[in-house]
C-alpha cells in the first residue's frame, strides 16, 4: 500500500513560513514515495476558527503548489465519532470529570508549590493538582446534575496499567536526538483533558482518531509535538488504533530564535505573496528543493 501523509492546519489565523515548511515537506515526501497527501482542517475550537481562514489556507496551499488528494476532512463535522471514543474510554473506567476552573487549578498549583516545585508537563504547564478522581459517586453525580462545567480527564495511571510500555517509530529526530524506536512516556503529561462539557473532544483525541480513520501512515509535523506523541501512542493503544510512523521536523524560527506562531503575529504567507515573494523563493528560504 502506498504511504499516506497529511497536512492538518487549524483555521484560527493565517498560515506563516512554519506552516509552509510543514506543508511543502509533506507534499514532497508524499510525491517522492508515490503516496497520497490529505488535507485536514482541525477546527474543533469554534471560538477561534473562522471560515475565512480555511479559505486562506486553500489559497496559500494553491499558491505554494501543494496539491492534496481526496476531499478535505473537517473535524467539526465528526464530533459524533469523537464522542463514541469518549464513551468507550468512560465505559472502561479511564475517564473522570474534573470540575475546577482554570483559575481554581492555578490556585491549587500555587498552594502545592508552597511545599516545593510542582511537576510540569513537557510544554511547561503544571500537572493537574486536583482530587476530582477521588470524589464520591454521590458528589460527582450532584455536580453533573447541577450543570457545572467540567473537563473529562484521562486517569493516566489506570490507562498505563492496561497497556504497559509503549514506543513509536521516529524517522526524524527529537529535541535530544531521539530517533528510531522511541520509548513513550505519557505519564509526563499527567491526567490530560480529552474532552470538555462544551467541546466533546480535544486535540489529542481527535488527531489520533482522524489519523486512523483516514489511513494515515506517516505523520510529519513540527518538533514541538514530539513529546505529545507519547499521549497519542497511549490513546492508540487504548482504542486499538494502528500507529503511524512519525517524523518531527525542525521548527522555523524568527531572528530572536522563537518559533513562528500566529499568536506572535508572524508574517503571513498572504503578506509575503502580496509583497511579490514567489513560491520558489519560499522553498529556497526554507532550504527545500525547487518544485519538480
Amino acid at each position: 500500500m502506498p504511504p499516506v501523509f497529511r497536512f492538518a492546519p487549524s483555521p484560527n489565523g493565517l498560515l506563516h513560513l512554519g506552516h509552509a515548511y510543514s506543508a511543502l515537506l509533506n507534499f514532497d515526501l508524499a510525491r517522492a514515495a508515490g503516496g497520497r497527501l490529505l488535507l485536514r482542517i482541525e477546527d474543533i475550537d469554534a471560538s477561534r476558527c473562522r471560515p475565512q481562514f480555511e479559505t486562506a489556507i486553500r489559497d496559500d496551499l494553491g499558491w505554494l503548489g501543494v496539491r492534496w488528494d481526496g476531499e478535505v476532512r473537517r473535524q467539526s463535522e465528526h464530533f459524533d465519532l469523537y464522542q463514541q471514543a469518549v464513551a468507550r474510554l468512560s465505559e472502561i473506567g479511564l475517564l473522570y470529570p474534573a470540575f475546577e476552573s482554570r483559575a481554581e487549578i492555578a490556585r491549587l498549583v500555587a498552594q502545592r508549590e508552597q511545599a516545593g516545585p510542582w511537576p510540569r508537563d513537557p510544554d511547561g504547564a503544571p500537572l493537574y493538582p486536583g482530587d476530582a478522581k477521588a470524589l464520591a459517586p454521590e458528589a460527582r453525580a450532584k455536580l453533573l446534575a447541577s450543570g457545572a462545567p467540567y473537563a473529562l480527564r484521562l486517569d493516566i495511571a489506570a490507562a498505563l496499567a492496561r497497556v504497559g510500555e509503549l514506543s513509536w517509530i521516529e524517522h526524524g529526530e527529537g529535541p535530544d536526538g531521539e530517533t528510531g524506536t522511541v520509548q513513550a512516556h505519557p505519564q509526563a503529561w499527567g491526567d490530560v483533558v480529552l474532552a470538555r462539557k462544551e467541546t466533546p473532544t480535544s486535540y489529542h483525541l481527535s488527531v489520533v482518531l482522524d489519523d486512523a480513520l483516514q489511513g494515515v501512515t506517516e505523520v510529519v509535523r513540527g518538533r514541538d509535538l514530539f513529546f505529545a506523541t507519547s499521549v497519542h501512542r497511549l490513546l492508540q493503544a487504548l482504542l486499538d488504533l494502528p500507529p503511524p510512523a512519525y517524523r518531527h521536523h525542525l521548527l522555523v524560527r524568527d531572528r530572536a530564535g522563537r518559533k513562528l506562531s500566529k499568536s506572535t503575529r508572524a508574517t503571513s504567507l498572504a503578506e509575503l505573496r502580496g509583497s511579490g515573494v514567489t513560491p520558489q523563493a519560499i522553498r529556497l528560504q526554507l532550504d527545500l528543493p525547487p518544485a519538480a
